[in-house]
């Protein structure tokens, strides 16, 4: 189990055997690298950790764990934490101000002890088998190892990963393995687990604390408290970096962190050739206005596509984004510079960055106008109008996502309109003895998203919103981010999500979030005067990966293959009907690249993990005159790093 995982800690390893307990450890030393040796013992032996991640606010905690008597080995945070329970027990985690997942044996009350950060900003997996024995680890593959379970689909989690990129809550594609949700403590006795949850930020969303401050006082505190959880970050006796997309998020982070440092910082760009998925020229803008130290790698589809196998195996589950292919090879570069790099991840989810979040608004706010001001039979008379109109039209397939044909709710305007396969298209997609099989609530994609929207209904829209996505869709991009940096064995520090700076943003007006069609519009008159105008006033761009191109071109053998191919098939999932009209919708020109991409990710999955293929092989089945065609880059291409 712990050697699976050496590519997350080359550095050290550990292993800790107490009869029937044991510990692993693979350590990437950051902090004091020449001690802090883990499983970690107390002075009297009777408490055991093993720990990944780094608590920023150990220093300070260190002096008063210090004048209460405790002594040190070491000037590791990993002591910190383990003093730290040995105090306060199950209350430790609300005194670390960082990111963490850690696991503490008590042998004498022959307990064990498992906690994971506030965002889930490190992984934490966990089998409980009918005997009651407990295996947990940082990744899937770990307790596969283990023989903690045999690897098979989890059918009922397949809805919500066909609507939402991933599992959304605890439940994970592999039956019987599960994740420790963010905030949450497992305590494991005699063969009973219990989980408490120790944090939420739902409170800070409705506490409507900075209502009626002046604009500029909440700017200043924004900035302020942006530049602390960045300076925290930079706690490390190893380089560090920063992965530059030519955004806003990564911008901010860059030139707060220049003015922090004396030498210039280190920065790591990643794009394809296409000029459409190439943003390198404003990564470079805010480079030059910083004087960092830049790399970038460009990566060609040849490599993209080769990697495909061995990423799927890294992230455990299907890859939710085309985007951590590329955050792998932007990983792997900045490890032959860094072994730390701080990441823009959680400022979308925290400063309502994303499109969907004002079109959601105003278009639900419009919606409900129009049910309460519109009479049904002219409503009905507009719905089949927008019917009439040509199927395939771009006007038509506009109309259909506004109030104007859909119900004026979260689910059928947010969850319905953002989703992969949205509620519709599964009703067509899965095999009826596959839905009879799951049945009732197995079936609803949105169960878990539900329940955080209707946690408080006392809240704006936009906070439910956005308190619903912290919840969800930021695990999966946070599982992303670590999965792909750690594959390269570099660790990624994400300062949006210090918890303190969370708590204030949870709390700011929704003007302060989204005002008009501006977004994040406290962090932009933060920056103001700071970053280039032509960052200030990008819009979000996503990371661009040009796969629906790919899959219509040299790349169409990977929908051959993976997605109508008879081994897919045989699975009995899918209709193939519907899925052999999507991808030749597809080919014709309509845009399924999100679907197909997560059909071809799961069928890769489904090889590597239940039919146990090679992993370094499961790519290369592709008819060898394609693969010439695939293997040659276009003659503008400039591939590796520059």
């Amino acid at each position: 189990m712990r050697n699976v995982l050496r590519h997350r800690g080359p550095d050290d390893c550990g292993l800790y055997l107490d009869g029937s307990v044991g510990l692993g450890h693979q350590r990437l030393s950051i902090v004091d690298i020449a001690a802090g040796h883990q499983p970690m013992l107390s002075d009297d032996e009777n408490l055991c950790i093993v720990y990944n991640g780094e608590v920023y606010n150990h220093p300070t905690l260190r002096t008063e764990l210090e004048a209460c008597g405790h002594r040190y080995r070491t000037r590791c945070d990993t002591e910190t934490v383990l003093h730290l329970y040995a105090r306060h027990g199950s209350e430790a985690p609300r005194h670390l101000r960082g990111m963490f997942a850690f696991a503490i044996w008590n042998r004498r009350e022959r307990e064990l002890f498992l906690a994971r950060d506030r965002f889930g900003v490190k992984p934490l997996y966990y089998v409980l088998t009918e005997d009651g024995s407990l295996y947990f680890a940082s990744e899937i593959k770990a307790l596969l190892a283990g023989n903690a379970v045999a690897p098979q689909l989890n059918a009922a989690a397949l809805p919500d990963y066909l609507a939402n990129h991933a599992p959304s809550g605890a439940e994970t594609l592999f039956e019987g393995v599960r994740r420790l949700p963010p905030g949450c403590t497992l305590r494991w006795r005699d063969g009973a687990v219990q989980i408490e949850p120790y944090w939420d930020l739902h409170p800070m969303f409705s506490s409507n604390a900075n209502d009626g401050r002046p604009e500029r006082d909440l700017v200043a505190e924004f900035g302020s408290r942006f530049r602390e959880a960045v300076q925290l970050r930079l706690m490390a006796d190893v380089p560090l970096g920063v992965f530059l997309s030519g955004g806003i998020d990564s911008a901010a982070i860059a030139g707060t962190m220049s003015s922090l440092v004396d030498a210039p910082i280190r920065t790591f760009s990643v794009a394809f050739a296409e000029r459409n998925a190439n943003e390198l020229p404003y990564a470079r803008m805010v480079a030059e206005r910083f004087r960092t130290d830049h790399h970038e790698v460009v990566v060609s589809p040849s490599e993209f596509v080769a990697q495909l196998g061995r990423l799927v195996w890294q992230e455990d589950e299907p890859i939710a984004h085309p985007s951590s292919v590329a955050l792998y090879f932007v990983s792997r570069l900045a490890a032959e510079h860094v072994k730390v790099v701080l990441t823009g991840e959680g400022s979308d989810e925290m400063l309502a960055g994303y499109g969907r979040y004002r079109t959601t608004v105003y278009n639900l706010a419009l919606g409900r106008a129009y049910e309460r001001c519109t009479p049904r039979p002219l409503r009905s008379a507009v719905r089949s109008a927008i019917d009439a109109l040509a199927h395939r039209s771009t006007l038509a397939r506009k109309f259909k996502r506004t109030s104007l044909y859909l119900p004026a709710n979260i689910t059928s305007l947010y969850c319905d309109n953002f989703a992969v396969f949205s509620r519709s298209w599964q009703a067509d997609l899965l095999r009826p003895a596959l839905r009879a099989r799951l049945g009732g609530m197995s079936l609803d994609p949105y169960a878990v998203h539900r329940a955080h929207f209707e946690f408080g209904d006392d809240r704006s829209l936009l906070d439910r919103l956005l308190y619903a996505d912290t919840k969800t869709y930021l695990h999966e991009l946070l599982m992303k981010q670590d999965q792909m940096s750690m594959a390269a064995s570099i660790e990624s520090r994400v300062p949006f999500l210090d918890h303190p700076l969370a708590e204030f943003v949870a709390g700011l007006p929704d003007r302060m979030k989204l005002r008009g069609w501006t977004t994040k519009y406290v962090l932009r008159q933060a920056m103001r005067g700071q970053l280039p105008a032509e960052i200030l006033g990008r819009r979000k761009m996503g990371f661009p990966v040009p796969v629906g191109r790919w899959l219509r071109r040299a790349y169409r053998w990977l929908v051959d293959e993976y997605v109508l191919g008879d081994r897919a098939a045989s699975r009995g999932l899918f209709v193939p009907d519907v899925v052999r009209r999507m991808a030749a919708a597809h080919h014709a020109g309509e845009n399924h690249s999100e679907r197909l991409w997560s059909l071809i990710n799961l069928e890769i999955w489904q090889r590597i993990f239940v039919d146990g293929e090679d992993v370094d092989h499961v790519i290369a089945a592709e008819p060898v005159s394609l693969r010439r065609a695939a293997l040659a880059p276009p003659r503008h291409a400039r591939a590796g790093s520059a």
